[in-house]
């Protein structure tokens, strides 16, 4: 079947802009020390008053939809908060982070979201709806996190459909690390962020339907990567990180690597960060700003 963004489609899409939902949680040690072990690192055991690290507030505010408001590809089905997009393939294309005061183990935490527009383009392989979602994550003291998350949405894939060119990954890192997105990697991070989207476990989904040629690696876990990567060098504070998917990653085979790579600006402040594949094709892009 196929999907078209016309003018009444869209115009109706965009009657979503402006919605709000207000979430609460309470920042827990247990996904914390999930997540740790998940990234194979070594950490303490967090305790209250425990830093949370950047980006694992994806930890937290997790939806849960009743099995029966799950759709086919494993998300809730369309409409509600999000608006009802009638194209099939979603993925998180990117986000922008700023970080204005520090969460911790123990927080009482509380996220506004609101959708601050929904567009149309028009692409290689037909219609394109991007979703912007603006969150405000506060604790009990105030504005700790903004986030901005964008959204995409994309027809079908057809056998016809042009294949965009690869673009090379940078030659030089200063900090590099190898990791293998095999299926258990993938479903660890699915199962702690809840996400039932099946493009992540599923195979013969992924591939027969969505027309992917493998499992695909989350771009959020990929995000947090190169978060870790850049913690893995240096203690100094996060102040903002952007990044950007530009070409799927697959899980692993025949033992490839997905390979997350740091070059710092000259006094280290500014921290240039991609993901390249097993054949040096540019995944993500992502820059972080230090305090």
């Amino acid at each position: 079947m196929t999907h078209t963004i016309d003018a009444a489609t869209l115009a109706h899409l965009q009657t979503w802009q402006g919605n709000s939902e207000v979430l609460e949680d309470l920042i827990t040690p247990a996904p914390l020390r999930a997540l740790s072990a998940t990234l194979d690192r070594d950490d303490p055991l967090p305790v209250s008053g425990t830093a949370l690290p950047p980006l694992w507030h994806w930890l937290f505010f997790l939806p849960h939809h009743r099995q029966s408001e799950i759709g086919a590809d494993g998300h809730a089905k369309r409409g509600g908060f999000l608006p009802p997009v009638p194209l099939p393939r979603r993925m998180w294309a990117g986000g922008r982070l700023r970080w204005h005061a520090p969460l911790q183990v123990g927080d009482v935490v509380k996220r506004v979201s609101t959708i601050e527009s929904v567009t149309h383009k028009s692409g290689r392989t037909g219609d394109l709806l991007f979703v912007l979602v603006k969150h405000e994550v506060h604790n009990l003291q105030g504005l700790c996190l903004t986030e901005e998350h964008d959204i995409v949405y994309r027809p079908a894939a057809q056998p016809s459909d042009p294949v965009p060119a690869p673009v090379a990954a940078p030659k030089k890192a200063t900090w590099q690390r190898d990791i293998t997105p095999d299926d258990v990697l993938l479903f660890r991070y699915s199962a702690l962020t809840f996400n039932g989207h099946r493009i992540h476990y599923d195979r013969k989904y992924v591939t027969d339907v969505e027309g992917y040629p493998g499992l695909i690696v989350h771009g959020p876990l990929i995000a947090t990567l190169l978060v870790d990567l850049l913690c893995r060098h240096t203690d100094r504070p996060i102040r903002s990180f952007e990044f950007k998917a530009l070409r799927p990653t697959f899980e692993c085979a025949d033992q490839r690597m997905l390979r997350v790579c740091g070059e710092p600006d000259a006094n280290g402040s500014s921290i240039r960060l991609w993901a390249q594949d097993h054949d040096g094709w540019l995944t993500m892009q992502a820059t972080a700003e230090l305090g």
